[in-house]
């Protein structure tokens, strides 16, 4: 059992420490030619989780048109989207996309930076990946001189609700999000800084 026992950073390496041995946690900026790694990691994580409560049809259906290729190289490339690629050695573990200005999925004010997604792989949860990929999307923001981080979280995502809660955000409205030919609620979360 690995069990987190402290976090460090250096050099924009994230170290987390367990039980039994040290994993180095590497964060770096992607870009266009980190396309492969992204649809890959985006598909998955995204089939992992939400495929149980969608049906088949609508689960590919948004597969195809959100991982695309033109899709993703438009937001790879898009001057207000930021990515970051978490990686364990060379195996590409997790990510993390930012936007900004018109970027933003929902119209916020320049004050705002949007965490669109934090995907980790399933065999890299409770290993702290996701919290690593949070802390870069705090220092972004701070950077970057925003006053306020926000999201939107599938109400039925429990896991991420408490995630979200446990590092200071909260509720501050509501969207609709197409899966397919279904619309479901997310709830939308803020954290000021």
């Amino acid at each position: 059992m690995n069990r987190a026992i402290g976090v460090g950073r250096q050099s924009g390496i994230f170290a987390v420490f367990n039980d039994t041995n040290m994993q180095q946690i590497r964060i770096n900026k992607a870009t266009a030619d980190d396309l492969n790694i992204i649809q890959l990691i985006g598909s998955v994580t995204f089939a992992e989780t939400f495929g149980p409560y969608n049906t088949e049809a609508n689960m590919q259906r948004y597969l195809e048109e959100s991982f695309s290729d033109a899709k993703l190289l438009e937001e790879l490339r898009h001057p207000g989207s930021h990515f970051f690629i978490a990686f364990e050695g060379s195996t590409p573990v997790g990510y993390l996309k930012l936007n900004t200005g018109a970027a933003q999925t929902e119209a916020q004010d320049d004050t705002a930076i949007e965490i669109e997604r934090i995907y980790v792989q399933r065999d890299y949860h409770g290993k702290k990946v996701g919290q690593l990929l949070y802390e870069k999307a705090l220092e972004v923001a701070r950077m970057l001189g925003k006053s306020f981080l926000w999201l939107g979280v599938w109400e039925n995502n429990p896991r991420a609700i408490r995630f979200y809660e446990k590092n200071g955000f909260a509720a501050f409205d509501k969207h609709i999000f197409r899966m397919g030919e279904d619309e479901q609620t997310d709830i939308l979360m803020k954290k000021m800084l």
